[in-house]
């Protein structure tokens, strides 16, 4: 019986399916109880009437109740007829107690209750409405060819926009036909290396401080990743002339990720200098160039030699890295490899995403965001300074006014302790030697602080225990 109904009580309705009667309204009926539509103390239909509304024998249906009633799921008194019985309901299983933290035996600390990591910006600042209009002029306007297989590089109305946009606001010489929108920073490093891997480069050189993941991406594409030195004044470039083999360098010029500082005139001209004389490449990683607070950003690296430094853009901290938006400016000779290493179709960045961003950047809404967020992100960093000030004095905030994190140096060999007191107060936070590379010693303790991270209902209170774990 394929579609048979049973009703009864307030608007149950029993549905059998199949050829096996008992079992299907047995089924049914369990099914019945565990949703809740028939309550406990509910008074179902005799056998005689049950089995005239579904057209089956009444001794299936008088066998189905006794099942049903030996399992638990009904009872049956003489005179009171069969009804649902009444079961206790389920205890809810114990919630384990956190384990021990190994050698300690003392329980593991809570989940954090305040998040400062470093390298998110405010996404409850997202410019939705701004963003929705974008969209839905980029839309009305795109092309019925927009919506098909595109060029690799990415769509031609985002690249003229980016190379206007960056030759105005970080001083980088672009040309559409030199830009690669991929998807993310990672994918563009991913991009790069697999092209000079292939062009023969053996190693990749990276600052001493970094993510992991940038270093492993280059690793996994069959490159060696060999450390600079750093000093007070940053990286030392001038070790690159020691290094056989090297035909590239990593590094965040205008903001050093993590440990904050700007890269010197004269060590900017270095770096530049050695790819000229090498024939190397700079892989610039301008993740958040476009936030300085004490004066005018820094210019690109690249606008000193457009033909040795790889630019490398985001959306990621401007707007938000859900977009899964960033752009590659590249030497002519490398732009056709890397667009070839990319595949015959543009299929990693969605083409009305890119259409929006091209709009957002056209209309003057991406400006108008940058400096709200500037503003925004500089209010935040005054107001740990002066919270630091406070309550405690004697630590000082490193690296110049920029960005969203700001490194905190603390007295040397306290920085695990420390972020063992955060941690049991529920603060997320991290150190310098979580970025530091396993072939540099230890020489720095401080923590890395995310000010653009939390939102504003918490701020207040990531500030106040910040200021509570610090020696």
């Amino acid at each position: 019986m394929a579609n048979d109904w049973a009703t009864f009580g307030a608007d149950l309705h029993l549905e059998l399916r199949g050829t096996r009667l008992r079992a299907g309204l047995m089924d049914a009926l369990r099914e019945a109880v565990r949703s809740g539509r028939l309550e406990a103390g509910t008074r179902l239909p005799s056998s005689r009437q049950l089995a005239a509304d579904l057209g089956m024998a009444r001794n299936t249906v008088a066998d189905a109740y006794v099942e049903l009633v030996a399992e638990g799921w009904l009872t049956a008194r003489q005179g009171s007829g069969t009804r649902v019985a009444r079961r206790t309901a389920p205890r809810a299983p114990a919630q384990p107690s956190p384990a021990p933290a190994a050698g300690t035996g003392r329980r593991r600390p809570a989940p954090p209750a305040h998040n400062l990591n470093s390298g998110t910006p405010d996404l409850a600042s997202f410019p939705r409405a701004d963003w929705l209009k974008a969209y839905r002029r980029a839309l009305t306007d795109a092309p019925n060819e927009a919506f098909g297989y595109g060029d690799p590089r990415g769509r031609t109305e985002l690249r003229g926009a980016l190379a206007e946009y960056l030759a105005r606001a970080r001083g980088v010489h672009a040309r559409p036909e030199r830009i690669v929108i991929c998807s993310g920073f990672v994918h563009g490093l991913m991009l790069i290396g697999q092209v000079l891997r292939a062009r023969g480069v053996r190693d990749v050189a990276v600052e001493s401080y970094g993510l992991d993941l940038h270093d492993g991406l280059l690793r996994g594409a069959g490159l060696g990743t060999p450390a600079l030195g750093f000093d007070e004044r940053g990286t030392r470039t001038e070790e690159l002339a020691g290094l056989d083999g090297c035909g590239a360098v990593l590094m965040t010029a205008a903001h050093q990720y993590p440990l904050g500082g700007a890269l010197p005139p004269d060590r900017r001209a270095a770096v530049v200098d050695w790819a000229r004389a090498s024939g190397g490449f700079v892989l610039e990683d301008d993740y958040d160039g476009e936030f300085r607070y004490d004066r005018q950003p820094v210019g690109a690296l690249q606008g000193l030699d457009p033909e040795r430094v790889v630019y490398l853009g985001t959306a990621s901290k401007s707007l938000a890295p859900g977009l899964r938006l960033a752009w590659m400016v590249l030497p002519s000779d490398l732009a056709v490899e890397v667009a070839a290493a990319k595949g015959a179709v543009d299929w990693s960045s969605s083409a009305p995403d890119q259409l929006a961003f091209a709009e957002f950047l056209r209309s003057g809404a991406y400006d108008r965001h940058v400096r709200a967020m500037r503003l925004r992100y500089r209010r935040r960093r005054d107001q740990l300074v002066a919270a630091l000030a406070t309550h405690s004095p004697g630590t000082r905030v490193s690296g110049i006014a920029a960005g969203l994190h700001a490194v905190l140096a603390l007295p040397p060999g306290t920085e695990q302790a420390t972020l063992r007191a955060a941690a049991w107060r529920g603060l997320a936070v991290q150190g310098v030697n979580q970025f530091r590379r396993p072939t540099v010693p230890p020489t720095l303790d401080g923590l890395v602080v995310g000010y653009a991270t939390p939102p504003d209902s918490g701020w207040q209170g990531a500030l106040t225990a910040l200021c509570g774990v610090l020696p």
